[in-house]
Protein backbone atom coordinates (compact mmCIF):
# COMPACT_ATOMS: atom_id res chain seq x y z
CA UNK A 1 0.00 0.00 0.00
CA UNK A 2 1.05 3.42 -0.78
CA UNK A 3 2.28 5.90 2.02
CA UNK A 4 3.35 9.40 1.64
CA UNK A 5 7.12 8.62 2.53
CA UNK A 6 6.74 5.60 -0.39
CA UNK A 7 5.28 8.36 -2.72
CA UNK A 8 7.83 10.51 -1.93
CA UNK A 9 10.94 8.16 -2.43
CA UNK A 10 9.02 7.09 -6.04
CA UNK A 11 8.88 11.07 -7.00
CA UNK A 12 12.17 11.76 -5.99
CA UNK A 13 13.87 8.55 -8.52
CA UNK A 14 10.77 9.89 -11.54
CA UNK A 15 12.52 13.33 -11.03
CA UNK A 16 15.99 12.36 -11.28
CA UNK A 17 15.46 9.82 -13.98
CA UNK A 18 13.63 12.96 -16.33
CA UNK A 19 16.31 15.10 -15.57
CA UNK A 20 18.54 12.47 -17.46
CA UNK A 21 16.18 12.79 -19.68
CA UNK A 22 16.17 16.41 -20.26
CA UNK A 23 20.15 16.74 -19.62
CA UNK A 24 20.41 14.33 -22.49
CA UNK A 25 18.48 16.93 -24.74
CA UNK A 26 21.73 19.47 -24.71
CA UNK A 27 24.02 16.78 -25.94
CA UNK A 28 22.32 15.70 -28.67
CA UNK A 29 21.58 19.25 -29.73
CA UNK A 30 25.39 19.98 -29.75
CA UNK A 31 25.84 16.63 -32.17
CA UNK A 32 23.48 17.94 -34.19
CA UNK A 33 24.28 21.26 -34.94
CA UNK A 34 27.72 20.64 -36.74
CA UNK A 35 25.61 19.51 -39.76
CA UNK A 36 24.04 22.98 -40.32
CA UNK A 37 20.69 22.20 -38.61
CA UNK A 38 19.23 25.89 -36.91
CA UNK A 39 17.89 25.53 -33.82
CA UNK A 40 14.00 26.00 -35.28
CA UNK A 41 14.56 23.16 -37.20
CA UNK A 42 15.52 21.26 -34.62
CA UNK A 43 12.94 21.58 -32.39
CA UNK A 44 10.74 21.49 -34.74
CA UNK A 45 12.15 17.73 -35.64
CA UNK A 46 11.82 16.76 -31.65
CA UNK A 47 8.17 17.92 -31.48
CA UNK A 48 6.84 16.34 -34.48
CA UNK A 49 8.29 13.48 -33.95
CA UNK A 50 7.19 13.09 -30.30
CA UNK A 51 3.63 14.71 -31.44
CA UNK A 52 2.28 11.14 -32.53
CA UNK A 53 2.68 9.67 -29.31
CA UNK A 54 1.26 12.94 -27.26
CA UNK A 55 -2.01 12.59 -29.66
CA UNK A 56 -2.48 9.04 -29.16
CA UNK A 57 -2.26 9.52 -24.79
CA UNK A 58 -4.43 12.68 -25.23
CA UNK A 59 -7.08 11.08 -27.12
CA UNK A 60 -6.65 7.78 -24.63
CA UNK A 61 -6.99 10.10 -21.69
CA UNK A 62 -9.81 12.31 -23.43
CA UNK A 63 -12.17 8.87 -23.40
CA UNK A 64 -11.69 7.96 -19.53
CA UNK A 65 -11.84 11.87 -18.38
CA UNK A 66 -14.55 14.61 -17.95
CA UNK A 67 -14.19 17.48 -20.95
CA UNK A 68 -12.02 20.09 -20.70
CA UNK A 69 -13.86 23.79 -19.58
CA UNK A 70 -13.10 27.07 -21.13
CA UNK A 71 -10.74 27.71 -18.64
CA UNK A 72 -8.89 24.55 -18.71
CA UNK A 73 -7.91 24.44 -22.30
CA UNK A 74 -7.18 28.49 -21.59
CA UNK A 75 -4.52 27.31 -18.60
CA UNK A 76 -3.33 24.08 -20.96
CA UNK A 77 -2.50 26.33 -23.43
CA UNK A 78 -1.02 29.35 -21.49
CA UNK A 79 1.56 26.84 -19.93
CA UNK A 80 1.92 24.96 -22.74
CA UNK A 81 3.25 28.15 -24.75
CA UNK A 82 5.47 28.63 -21.53
CA UNK A 83 6.93 25.07 -20.71
CA UNK A 84 7.45 22.91 -23.88
CA UNK A 85 7.77 26.18 -26.67
CA UNK A 86 9.47 29.40 -24.58
CA UNK A 87 11.56 27.12 -22.77
CA UNK A 88 12.55 25.19 -25.79
CA UNK A 89 13.14 27.70 -28.36
CA UNK A 90 15.45 30.19 -25.84
CA UNK A 91 17.27 27.15 -24.66
CA UNK A 92 18.40 25.91 -28.22
CA UNK A 93 19.23 28.90 -29.22
CA UNK A 94 21.51 29.79 -25.97
CA UNK A 95 22.99 26.11 -27.01
CA UNK A 96 24.71 28.13 -30.14
CA UNK A 97 26.97 29.96 -27.79
CA UNK A 98 27.60 28.03 -24.42
CA UNK A 99 28.85 24.91 -23.98
CA UNK A 100 26.22 21.97 -23.41
CA UNK A 101 27.65 21.45 -19.39
CA UNK A 102 27.63 25.79 -18.66
CA UNK A 103 23.66 25.64 -20.43
CA UNK A 104 22.53 22.79 -17.57
CA UNK A 105 23.90 25.10 -14.79
CA UNK A 106 22.24 28.51 -16.29
CA UNK A 107 18.70 26.36 -16.76
CA UNK A 108 19.20 24.39 -13.25
CA UNK A 109 18.52 28.07 -11.94
CA UNK A 110 14.81 27.08 -12.26
CA UNK A 111 14.44 24.92 -9.02
CA UNK A 112 15.14 28.52 -7.11
CA UNK A 113 12.84 30.17 -9.88
CA UNK A 114 10.16 27.87 -8.61
CA UNK A 115 10.62 28.38 -5.43
CA UNK A 116 10.26 32.59 -5.61
CA UNK A 117 7.48 32.07 -7.95
CA UNK A 118 5.43 29.52 -5.72
CA UNK A 119 5.98 32.18 -2.61
CA UNK A 120 5.22 35.24 -4.64
CA UNK A 121 2.45 33.92 -6.13
CA UNK A 122 0.86 30.87 -4.00
CA UNK A 123 2.16 32.29 -0.33
CA UNK A 124 3.77 28.46 -0.64
CA UNK A 125 6.19 29.13 2.47
CA UNK A 126 9.52 28.10 1.90
CA UNK A 127 10.72 25.41 4.32
CA UNK A 128 14.14 25.45 5.92
CA UNK A 129 14.78 22.02 4.40
CA UNK A 130 14.47 23.65 0.81
CA UNK A 131 16.88 26.48 1.71
CA UNK A 132 19.66 24.69 2.81
CA UNK A 133 19.50 21.70 -0.63
CA UNK A 134 19.06 25.30 -2.73
CA UNK A 135 22.07 26.56 -0.85
CA UNK A 136 24.24 23.29 -1.17
CA UNK A 137 22.88 22.94 -5.01
CA UNK A 138 23.48 26.09 -5.99
CA UNK A 139 27.21 26.42 -4.40
CA UNK A 140 27.65 23.39 -6.44
CA UNK A 141 26.35 25.15 -9.63
CA UNK A 142 28.31 28.19 -8.89
CA UNK A 143 31.55 26.26 -8.61
CA UNK A 144 31.32 24.53 -12.18
CA UNK A 145 30.43 27.86 -13.34
CA UNK A 146 33.58 29.13 -12.27
CA UNK A 147 35.40 26.72 -14.52
CA UNK A 148 33.54 27.16 -17.49
CA UNK A 149 34.22 31.00 -17.44
CA UNK A 150 37.94 29.88 -17.41
CA UNK A 151 37.97 27.83 -20.32
CA UNK A 152 35.71 29.97 -22.27
CA UNK A 153 36.32 32.08 -25.43
CA UNK A 154 33.98 35.21 -25.90
CA UNK A 155 32.49 36.73 -22.80
CA UNK A 156 29.62 38.92 -25.19
CA UNK A 157 28.51 36.02 -26.52
CA UNK A 158 28.65 33.72 -23.94
CA UNK A 159 26.71 36.23 -21.59
CA UNK A 160 24.14 36.11 -24.96
CA UNK A 161 23.82 32.32 -24.46
CA UNK A 162 23.68 32.88 -20.51
CA UNK A 163 20.59 35.38 -21.29
CA UNK A 164 18.90 32.85 -23.87
CA UNK A 165 18.91 30.12 -21.35
CA UNK A 166 18.32 31.96 -18.70
CA UNK A 167 15.27 33.09 -19.97
CA UNK A 168 14.22 29.85 -20.84
CA UNK A 169 14.92 28.82 -16.92
CA UNK A 170 12.38 31.56 -16.22
CA UNK A 171 10.07 30.18 -18.88
CA UNK A 172 10.07 26.73 -17.54
CA UNK A 173 9.43 27.67 -13.56
CA UNK A 174 6.35 29.60 -14.58
CA UNK A 175 5.15 26.07 -16.16
CA UNK A 176 6.06 23.97 -13.20
CA UNK A 177 4.49 26.88 -10.72
CA UNK A 178 1.37 26.39 -12.38
CA UNK A 179 0.92 22.61 -13.69
CA UNK A 180 0.45 21.40 -10.10
CA UNK A 181 -3.45 22.34 -10.29
CA UNK A 182 -3.64 21.40 -13.30
CA UNK A 183 -2.26 18.23 -12.96
CA UNK A 184 -4.15 17.50 -9.75
CA UNK A 185 -7.77 18.25 -11.90
CA UNK A 186 -6.65 16.46 -15.06
CA UNK A 187 -3.82 13.88 -14.20
CA UNK A 188 -0.64 14.15 -14.96
CA UNK A 189 -0.41 11.83 -18.30
CA UNK A 190 -3.32 13.77 -19.80
CA UNK A 191 -2.42 17.39 -19.01
CA UNK A 192 1.42 16.49 -20.54
CA UNK A 193 0.36 15.08 -23.15
CA UNK A 194 -2.26 18.30 -24.08
CA UNK A 195 0.85 20.96 -23.19
CA UNK A 196 2.75 19.49 -25.21
CA UNK A 197 0.80 19.52 -27.93
CA UNK A 198 -0.03 23.26 -27.45
CA UNK A 199 3.72 23.80 -27.80
CA UNK A 200 3.94 21.19 -31.43
CA UNK A 201 1.72 24.27 -32.88
CA UNK A 202 3.14 26.55 -31.28
CA UNK A 203 7.04 25.38 -32.71
CA UNK A 204 5.06 24.87 -35.90
CA UNK A 205 3.66 28.17 -36.67
CA UNK A 206 7.09 29.45 -36.03
CA UNK A 207 8.99 27.01 -38.24
CA UNK A 208 6.74 27.32 -40.94
CA UNK A 209 7.12 31.19 -40.57
CA UNK A 210 10.95 31.21 -40.77
CA UNK A 211 12.03 28.05 -42.66
CA UNK A 212 10.60 26.71 -45.95
CA UNK A 213 9.09 22.71 -45.24
CA UNK A 214 11.73 20.98 -47.18
CA UNK A 215 13.96 22.64 -44.22
CA UNK A 216 12.81 19.51 -42.60
CA UNK A 217 14.85 17.16 -44.64
CA UNK A 218 17.92 16.79 -43.02
CA UNK A 219 21.11 14.49 -43.03
CA UNK A 220 20.73 11.07 -41.70
CA UNK A 221 22.99 11.81 -38.60
CA UNK A 222 20.11 15.06 -37.60
CA UNK A 223 17.25 13.23 -37.92
CA UNK A 224 18.39 9.78 -36.13
CA UNK A 225 19.39 12.77 -32.91
CA UNK A 226 16.08 14.29 -33.63
CA UNK A 227 14.11 10.68 -32.74
CA UNK A 228 16.35 10.01 -29.92
CA UNK A 229 15.70 13.69 -28.75
CA UNK A 230 11.64 13.32 -29.10
CA UNK A 231 12.19 9.96 -27.75
CA UNK A 232 14.50 10.09 -24.33
CA UNK A 233 14.44 13.91 -24.08
CA UNK A 234 11.14 14.73 -24.46
CA UNK A 235 8.41 11.98 -24.34
CA UNK A 236 9.83 9.97 -21.38
CA UNK A 237 10.80 12.95 -19.16
CA UNK A 238 8.01 14.71 -19.87
CA UNK A 239 5.51 12.44 -18.31
CA UNK A 240 8.17 11.35 -15.57
CA UNK A 241 8.22 14.94 -14.89
CA UNK A 242 4.57 15.49 -14.51
CA UNK A 243 4.29 12.44 -12.28
CA UNK A 244 7.05 13.25 -9.76
CA UNK A 245 4.93 17.00 -9.04
CA UNK A 246 2.05 15.11 -8.52
CA UNK A 247 4.03 12.72 -6.20
CA UNK A 248 5.91 15.37 -4.22
CA UNK A 249 4.79 19.34 -5.88
CA UNK A 250 6.46 21.74 -8.23
CA UNK A 251 9.16 22.87 -5.90
CA UNK A 252 10.58 19.72 -4.24
CA UNK A 253 10.54 18.09 -7.70
CA UNK A 254 12.52 21.15 -9.68
CA UNK A 255 14.83 21.11 -6.36
CA UNK A 256 15.28 17.08 -7.12
CA UNK A 257 15.81 17.99 -10.59
CA UNK A 258 18.81 19.96 -9.78
CA UNK A 259 21.06 16.90 -10.78
CA UNK A 260 20.93 17.96 -14.02
CA UNK A 261 23.94 19.80 -14.45
CA UNK A 262 25.95 16.81 -12.41
CA UNK A 263 24.24 14.73 -14.97
CA UNK A 264 25.16 16.61 -17.91
CA UNK A 265 29.02 17.21 -17.02
CA UNK A 266 29.61 13.27 -17.09
CA UNK A 267 27.64 13.24 -20.58
CA UNK A 268 29.18 15.83 -22.23
CA UNK A 269 32.66 15.36 -20.84
CA UNK A 270 32.25 11.22 -22.35
CA UNK A 271 29.95 12.19 -25.44
CA UNK A 272 31.47 15.82 -26.49
CA UNK A 273 35.11 15.87 -24.96
CA UNK A 274 33.81 18.84 -22.49
CA UNK A 275 36.76 19.51 -20.02
CA UNK A 276 36.38 18.46 -16.41
CA UNK A 277 38.19 19.98 -13.95
CA UNK A 278 37.97 19.92 -9.64
CA UNK A 279 35.64 22.79 -9.77
CA UNK A 280 33.29 21.05 -11.48
CA UNK A 281 33.77 17.58 -9.63
CA UNK A 282 33.61 19.49 -6.34
CA UNK A 283 30.21 20.96 -7.27
CA UNK A 284 28.82 17.57 -8.06
CA UNK A 285 29.40 16.84 -4.61
CA UNK A 286 27.70 19.84 -3.24
CA UNK A 287 24.40 19.31 -5.76
CA UNK A 288 24.25 15.61 -5.20
CA UNK A 289 24.58 16.51 -1.41
CA UNK A 290 21.23 19.04 -1.97
CA UNK A 291 19.18 16.30 -3.39
CA UNK A 292 19.71 13.87 -0.92
CA UNK A 293 18.96 16.25 1.78
CA UNK A 294 15.91 17.67 0.34
CA UNK A 295 14.83 13.75 0.13
CA UNK A 296 15.55 13.12 3.71
CA UNK A 297 12.39 12.18 5.49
Amino acid sequence: MSTPATDARLGIWLAVIASAGFSLKAILAKLAYPHGVDPVTLVALRMLLAAPVFVVVAWREARRGAPLSARDWATVTVLGLFGYYGASMLDFYGLLYISAGLERLVLFTYPTLTLLIGWMAHGRRITRREVVASLLCYAGIALAVVHDIEVSGEAAVIALGCALVFGSSLSFAIYLTGAAAPIRKLGATRFSALATLVSTVAVSLHFVALRPLDALAQPAPVLWLAVAMALFSTVLPVFLQSAAIRRMGAQTAALVGSTGPVITVFLAWWMLAEPVSTLQIAGTVLVIAGVLWVGRR
